[in-house]
C-alpha cells in the first residue's frame, strides 16, 4: 500500500472563500450537481501548433488578451456548481500579479475557491490547480502527488458518512511511470468511499485509466470519450470526469470553447440518495497534506 505523507496543516477557511457577497448554494438529496473541468493554460489562446513557439512569451509576460480570455472563461463557469481548473497562475508577473483562481471566482460569483500552488517560481510563475465551488464542502484536502515536484490533487467531500461524495481534482504527469504512481496514491484516497468523482487533465486516454491503471478495480466510468486536445483540432481525450457507477449521470459534453489548448469537459449528475448533507466541519478539519 502506498504510504501517504503524514505532515499536515489546516487549510484556513478564508483560503476557500473569496467572495462574501456571493450566496452559497444549497443541495439536497437528488439535486443535480453540475461539474466542469478545464485546463485554461493560464488564460493563453493557442490555435495552432506554431503558437507554442510564437506565443511562448505569453507564458512569462503579461498581455491584454489574457484578461479578455479570463472573462470569457468566467462567463462559461457561471453555469456550473463545482469547477476543477488546471494550469492557473496564483499571482505572478505573467498574470499581472492576479490570482487567477480568485479572479475567476469573483467574476463568476462563486462563494468558495481554493488555489493549490504546485510549482512556485516566484515572480515568474505560480503554477497552480484551482477549485471553485458554490457549495461549502464538509472536507477539503491539498495533496502533492508522488514524483517530481509540480503535480497535485485537491480532495473535496460533500456530506458525511458512508454515503458522502468524494471529488478528487488533479493534473497528472506526462510520463506513464510517474502517472501510475500518482494514480496509486489517488486510489488509496478513494478506498473508503462508494461515491467518487475524478476530474482533471489526466494526460492519458480513458481506456488506460479504466483498464490499465491502479483505478481499474474501482468500477469507474468515463461518460465522454470525445477528444479534448488540441482544442483547434482535437485528436486525444486527455481531460476527464470519471464517475462511480453508483452515480446517476444526467448529461455530459465537451464544450466547444477553444480558448485554451484544451477543451473543457462538463458532466451533470444526480446527488446520491441518501446523502447526509450535515453542517460542514470547522476550518481546522480542512487539511493540507504534504512533506
Amino acid at each position: 500500500m502506498l504510504r501517504r505523507w503524514l505532515t499536515s496543516r489546516p487549510v484556513a477557511l478564508p483560503e476557500a472563500q473569496c467572495n462574501p457577497r456571493a450566496q452559497p448554494g444549497r443541495l439536497t438529496q437528488g439535486d443535480c450537481l453540475r461539474l466542469l473541468s478545464f485546463n485554461i493554460q493560464v488564460g493563453n489562446s493557442t490555435a495552432r501548433y506554431r503558437h507554442y513557439l510564437t506565443r511562448s512569451w505569453q507564458h512569462v509576460l503579461p498581455h491584454p488578451e489574457r484578461q479578455l480570455n479570463l472573462q470569457r472563461i468566467a462567463r462559461m463557469l457561471a453555469d456550473f456548481d463545482l469547477v476543477a481548473l488546471q494550469e492557473v497562475d496564483g499571482g505572478s508577473l505573467r498574470s499581472g500579479y492576479i490570482n487567477q483562481v480568485e479572479h475567476l471566482a469573483q467574476l463568476a460569483d462563486f462563494p468558495y475557491w481554493y488555489q493549490q500552488l504546485n510549482r512556485n517560481m516566484g515572480h515568474l510563475a505560480q503554477h497552480s490547480n484551482g477549485l471553485l465551488s458554490r457549495v461549502r464542502p464538509s472536507l477539503l484536502e491539498d495533496h502533492p502527488l508522488p514524483g517530481p515536484p509540480g503535480r497535485g490533487a485537491i480532495v473535496l467531500r460533500l456530506g458525511q458518512g458512508q454515503d458522502a461524495l468524494l471529488v478528487v481534482m488533479m493534473h497528472l504527469a506526462l510520463g506513464a511511470r510517474t502517472r501510475t504512481r500518482q494514480l496509486a496514491y489517488i486510489r488509496e484516497l478513494l478506498q473508503d468511499y462508494r461515491h467518487c468523482i475524478l476530474m482533471g487533465d489526466m494526460n492519458t486516454q480513458a481506456e488506460d485509466l479504466l483498464q490499465r491503471s491502479p483505478l481499474r478495480d474501482l468500477d469507474l466510468r468515463a461518460p465522454q470519450l470525445q477528444a479534448t486536445f488540441p482544442s483547434w483540432k482535437p485528436l486525444r481525450c486527455l481531460d476527464h470526469i470519471l464517475l462511480s457507477s453508483s452515480l446517476q449521470l444526467q448529461r455530459y459534453a465537451v464544450l466547444g470553447e477553444p480558448i485554451s489548448d484544451h477543451l473543457p469537459v462538463a458532466v451533470d449528475i444526480r446527488l446520491p440518495v441518501p446523502l447526509s448533507l450535515e453542517p460542514p466541519l470547522a476550518p481546522a478539519a480542512w487539511q493540507r497534506h504534504g512533506p
